[in-house]
């Protein structure tokens, strides 16, 4: 499922944010990176909202692992 969207003004804002933070020696790798740990965050976030999470007993348990 995806994430909710993000109006477009706040990601620019946000990534232009997340650039200035990076040292002046920073590589697209490290931007990328950033960038996609920013987007994990706040879909796991959403998910959280959205009540789309499971607790580490529940997955266990629909993996056959409960103790």
């Amino acid at each position: 499922m995806e994430a909710m969207p993000v109006k477009a003004d706040t990601v620019k804002t946000k990534a232009r944010e997340l650039i200035e933070h990076l040292p002046d020696n920073a590589t697209w790798d490290d931007v990328a990176f950033e960038i996609d740990v920013r987007r994990s965050i706040e879909r796991g976030l959403a998910d959280l909202d959205a009540g789309q999470t499971y607790t580490s007993e529940a997955l266990l348990e629909s993996l056959g692992l409960s103790k």
